[in-house]
């Protein structure tokens, strides 16, 4: 369990204070995450990495000369949002280029892909290079499916160490990518891991059992076993991962090969060691020689007791880079530290309030309903947060209630901010602070969402029926342009375009927004009881589609009570006024 913490909504936030102020002489805080304390290297590509909290030292401890510029992060266990990716690009940038690197994670991909795109239109050359070495997370020929665990460490060690030896982007880039394709880790887990502020696991595995694969979210792994005893865990990481070699390399004899051995939690150093132990030996016996090897914790799941290993295939280039200084404040080589200039943190500035033309009239009076809309929504995701938790946790990571209710509450913060702004600004600013606050895939769309909604609406012309449904129809494509989901996909948009085509087809036949809104969301909620009949075709969930069949799809789930709470708010204002 967590033990240590004051308010869980604000964990994230407190941590990150608290670990700039402890290694101001390494970093230093800035919106969205952390960057090396000496700031932007002139004419050096910055790595910028990034993802979820709750991984320590991944990804704010990797900061630091010869191995990232800067790390985005996100609250627990949730991407960062596109704004503190692009926060943290801008903050590390030497004008030399970014090269953006994190694991392959369906919200991460969303986010730091649109921060991408901002910071191409400003003119800042960035390239990604996604992690995808978890073995169990898809087969050989699906490779670009898989997620990004433990493997991170050697892929931003590569690159890092490429940029600091004055690579360009185009270098650092290709160093990344061979990096990642020569890569393999295999994980397991004995137990899962309790978020700050509750009172049971995220995820469980049976008492004296292993879970074989089992991602860093809890993710369900590819099979379950007895426990293994040191020797015999040693045996499977080695077998599994000697399996599967790089397209150059025919045999394992005569390799060299990279050594990570990670503890995900709560696994001891000692009991780490005892393992490396044998996959020493093992290492030897295939004939393949292990290059400074790493053993302890390098990509964690909170208090989750597991181990990983990683394996990364080294040519004589690779070797150069990985044995090459770095110094960060969880991860060093060499006795030598690089040479810094200290620049103390000074926490982070809030960001400046930007100037806004007020809203007309008629806007601000519709901008009073969308807050209210705003606050019904986030009641009703908050108490619904447990459910959302239960539904996810079958198949994916069950964080979604948990990314629901932060996003859902901050959106509803950031609208009742707006006072005298129209409703599309109103939109705007409760999207943006869903994305952030919300984080992964969920908080992206759902932000995506709300910014479309404001958009169209504007800020000059009341909305009537036909513009809202024409918003919706609009957030929807924008939806599905993103996160790239059809119908079928088990996804929330299987109830989103039902909803739309309802609301678009009810509004057209004279019914008013309320009553319209309320028939589209009755629709919505049988689209999303309906999933229940579906496998997942995206997402977490995908790897393991079978054990969601049954159980409704928690996106769809959540679309659906927030389009009710939202109908039964639209007929209060109705009869009220």
């Amino acid at each position: 369990m967590t033990r240590l913490f004051n308010d869980p909504v604000a964990f994230a936030d407190e941590m990150t204070d608290g670990f700039a102020a402890a290694y101001a002489r390494y970093v230093r805080r800035v919106p969205g995450g952390v960057v090396r304390a000496e700031g932007a290297a002139p004419g050096e590509v910055a790595v910028v990495i990034g993802g979820g909290s709750g991984h320590y030292p991944a990804f704010a401890g990797l900061v630091g000369p010869g191995v990232a510029h800067g790390a985005a992060m996100g609250d627990l266990f949730a991407s960062p949002s596109a704004a503190r990716a692009e926060s943290v690009a801008r903050a590390a940038d030497g004008g030399a280029g970014v090269l953006f690197c994190y694991g392959n994670y369906a919200g991460d991909v969303l986010n730091f892909t649109e921060a991408q795109e901002r910071l191409r239109a400003a003119g800042v050359d960035v390239r990604t290079v996604l992690v995808t070495d978890d073995v169990s997370s898809a087969p050989p020929e699906a490779r670009g499916r898989r997620r990004g665990i433990a493997g991170d460490l050697a892929v931003f060690k590569l690159a890092g160490a490429a940029a600091a030896r004055g690579d360009d982007l185009d270098a650092v880039e290709r160093i990344a990518r061979r990096a990642n394709d020569r890569t393999r880790t295999l994980g397991v887990a004995f137990s899962g891991c309790t978020l700050p502020g509750a009172d049971q696991p995220l995820f469980r595995v049976p008492a004296g059992r292993m879970a074989v694969g089992m991602g860093i979210h809890g993710e369900p792994g590819i099979s379950d076993d007895d426990l293994p005893t040191a020797d015999d865990l040693a045996a499977l990481f080695v077998d599994r991962l000697i399996e599967e070699l790089p397209d150059d390399v025919a045999t394992p004899a005569g390799g060299r090969v990279a050594v990570i051995l990670n503890g995900l939690g709560s696994v001891k150093y000692e009991e780490l060691f005892v393992v490396y132990r044998s996959i020493a030996r093992r290492l030897a016996e295939a004939g393949l020689t292990a290059v400074e090897p790493d053993v302890g914790e390098f990509c964690t799941s909170f208090d989750m007791a597991g181990a990983s290993l990683t394996l990364v295939w080294l040519d004589e280039e690779l070797e150069e880079l990985w044995r090459a200084p770095a110094d960060t404040p969880a991860y060093r080589k060499s006795p030598s530290a690089v040479t810094r200039t200290v620049v103390e943190s000074s926490g982070e500035a809030p960001a400046e309030e930007q100037r806004r033309a007020p809203g007309s009239e008629a806007s601000q009076r519709a901008a009073v309903t969308v807050r209210s809309v705003l606050d019904a929504i986030a009641e009703t995701l908050d108490a619904a947060a447990d459910e959302l938790g239960r539904l996810d946790a079958v198949a994916g990571d069950g964080d979604h209630g948990i990314g629901m209710r932060r996003g859902s509450l901050a959106a509803a913060e950031a609208a009742r901010r707006g006072h005298g702004r129209g409703c599309g600004q109103v939109l705007t600013d409760a999207g943006d602070a869903w994305a952030d606050k919300g984080g992964g895939t969920s908080g992206a769309l759902w932000g995506t969402t709300l910014r479309t909604l404001g958009r169209h609406l504007g800020d000059q012309d009341a909305p009537t029926p036909e513009t809202v449904a024409a918003a919706v129809a609009q957030a929807l494509a924008a939806v599905r342009r993103q996160g790239g989901a059809a119908p079928g996909d088990k996804t929330l948009v299987d109830a989103f375009a039902p909803f739309a085509e309802e609301l678009t087809g009810r509004v057209a036949a004279g019914d008013p927004l309320a009553t319209a809104w309320q028939a589209a969301a009755q629709v919505a909620t049988a689209a999303a009881d309906a999933t229940a009949d579906l496998l997942p075709r995206l997402g977490r969930a995908r790897p393991h589609a079978g054990r969601s069949l049954g159980t409704p799809d928690p996106g769809a789930r959540s679309f659906a009570l927030a389009m009710t709470a939202a109908a039964q708010r639209l007929r209060q204002n109705e009869a009220a006024s």
